[in-house]
């Protein structure tokens, strides 16, 4: 039990190191100051810019910059559709795989653009590596470049300057961040036993008998890997991802996978710090996350190490529930990593949710409800500080005083969209759909557990989609013509609804004249209002889901406990 809680306490360490030095280097990159990499990139960029007749110096309204991103996203999914449904006569297609079928390639396109990664297939026998590599690892750069460049523009409109441009902070998401990091830990990948060739499936004679093959695939696996996980991107290479031993081999490289999904969302913390001139305030919604996100660790990893009780009372002695998870990772690193992926919306799996104990169920669950520990790439940052805001409205109403954020008077139209945003748009793509599901187990749901863990199943699933994680509570039916449309409803929603909702509230931020502090001004740099402001993310975010967690693991838990 030490050793595996000494583990998660250095690889917490290392967050906190990684964090703030992260953030600096973003904050340097969007703010136009110098870099190490700016003799290398600078050619590159300006060569980029020239050729697509990008204006670098053309600032975009809010409608302007959802504008751009709806444009963009929708020329890339036409594209990434296209590949799907031509995959049969493309090369590189070593086991002559043929297309999926037409609502599976609009599901997997959506899911990508979207940075889910939701996956209603198996990676190795269903994608040639042209799709792999020109449409999936294609869509890991540009989708998580896409949500730091919405955590950029609402950083630069609540701090008073103009949102930007959605061109260029794609192209230095790219260029500057996400390309450079992930050569580095594609070659450390591969250095570590991660295959990365065009090779077709190695045939070999097993074990139990020479006389039968066992065919083993391989592909481009290392750089596709490191990107899955910077880019809070998730889908696997292989069907059960970071549990299969080339995307995921050892320690080490779990540590990396760890490392790198967590780095982006706790560095643009530091980020907005750093534009805000109020490196305090950066550090005390660091630790007010920080802080919940061990709590979900100690809960995740109290229920695993303790064990299934119903089968420790069989053995006669307490075990670690090790169903479903790789025994070179055991109960401390596979909670560790279930809390992170879930967290951080990156959704990459090294051992099945869906075999948590109850604890660990409640908890993947209410990090997608809430998307603020660590939340989505960029946008996360964007949801906490739209709970800061609400958490201003709702203090200042308390004292009687028009409440203000970093000298910008909060009014109606920030209220409403914070509320909009918050508390309707992701409890409805997720509630109604699932509501659906479950008044047809059998005909839609395709539930293969009974009972609450069942309602938990399908709700998982709308959960993941909604909030662009994509992991699952496995054991769905779900690649059928209702599961790949209802959770593509649920992707768009949740993914475009809320960045039009962020831009339009940035935007309308960046508008507003600053006001003198005085003496009456609620300073949101201070203990007192960031302990405000996490008592309402979990009174408005969990609430609103309460009675189905009630229903779902917290019912699953009772029923354990009570033998049955």
């Amino acid at each position: 039990m030490l050793q595996g809680w000494i583990q998660i306490c250095l690889t917490l360490l290392l967050i906190v190191a990684i964090a703030p030095i992260l953030g600096s280097y973003i904050a340097r990159v969007f703010l136009g100051q110098k870099t190490i990499l700016d003799s290398v990139l600078n050619p590159l960029e300006k060569l980029i810019f020239n050729l697509s007749g990008v204006k670098t110096e053309a600032q975009m309204t809010g409608w302007q910059y959802a504008l751009a991103i709806l444009l963009s996203n929708l020329v890339m999914a036409i594209l990434m559709f296209s590949l799907l449904m031509f995959q049969g006569i493309l090369p590189f297609n070593t086991t002559n795989l043929s297309a999926p079928s037409w609502d599976l390639a609009l599901h997997t396109t959506i899911s990508f653009i979207t940075n889910t990664n939701q996956q209603h297939y198996s990676g190795e026998t269903a994608l040639s590596y042209s799709t792999q590599i020109f449409g999936i690892a294609f869509l890991m750069f540009t989708s998580a470049a896409t949500g730091i460049a919405v955590g950029l523009a609402f950083i630069r409109g609540l701090t008073g300057r103009a949102l930007g441009n959605f061109y260029v902070d794609l192209t230095l998401a790219i260029t500057r961040i996400l390309l450079p990091i992930s050569i580095i830990g594609a070659i450390a990948f591969i250095a570590v036993g991660v295959p990365e060739t065009l090779s077709a499936p190695v045939v070999v004679p097993t074990l139990e008998d020479p006389n039968i093959s066992q065919a083993i695939a391989l592909g481009p696996v290392a750089h596709y890997e490191f990107i899955k996980q910077l880019g809070e991107n998730g889908g696997g290479f292989f069907a059960i991802n970071s549990a299969h031993p080339f995307e995921n081999p050892n320690g080490f490289s779990n540590l990396l996978q760890i490392l790198a999904m967590i780095s982006i969302p706790t560095a643009m913390i530091h980020t907005y710090g750093i534009f805000a001139n109020n490196r305090k305030q950066a550090w005390l919604l660091f630790g007010m996350v920080f802080i919940l996100y061990v709590a979900f660790i100690i809960i995740t990893g109290i229920g695993e190490y303790q064990g299934n009780p119903l089968v420790n009372t069989l053995l006669g002695s307490q075990n670690p529930n090790l169903e479903g998870k790789e025994v070179r990772f055991g109960w401390a690193q596979s909670a560790l990593f279930a809390v992170t992926t879930t967290g951080t919306m990156t959704g990459a799996v090294n051992s099945l949710h869906d075999s948590f104990m109850p604890n660990g169920g409640f908890i993947t669950l209410s990090n997608m409800f809430l998307q603020i520990i660590w939340g989505g790439q960029g946008t996360g940052t964007a949801y906490l500080f739209a709970y800061s805001i609400l958490a201003v409205f709702v203090t200042g109403l308390m004292v009687g005083r028009t409440p203000e954020f970093l000298g910008r008077k909060i009014e109606k139209n920030e209220v409403v969209l914070t509320s909009f945003l918050l508390l309707l748009i992701h409890p409805i793509v997720i509630l109604i759909p699932a509501a659906i599901a479950l008044a047809f187990p059998d005909q839609l749901a395709g539930i293969s557990n009974s009972g609450f863990h069942g309602l938990s199943q399908v709700v998982y699933e709308y959960a993941s989609a909604a909030a662009n994680n994509g992991s699952g509570f496995e054991g769905l039916a779900d690649n059928t013509l209702w599961w790949n449309l209802s959770t593509s409803v649920s992707l768009l929603g949740g993914r475009y609804i809320p960045i039009i909702a962020l831009l339009l509230l940035a935007d309308g931020m960046s508008r507003k004249q600053p006001v003198a502090m005085t003496t009456g001004t609620l300073r949101t740099d201070t203990v007192l209002f960031t302990t405000v402001t996490a008592g309402v993310i979990l009174v408005m975010g969990a609430l609103t889901f309460f009675p189905v967690l009630a229903l779902g693991p917290i019912a699953e838990a009772f029923l354990i406990a009570r033998g049955g």
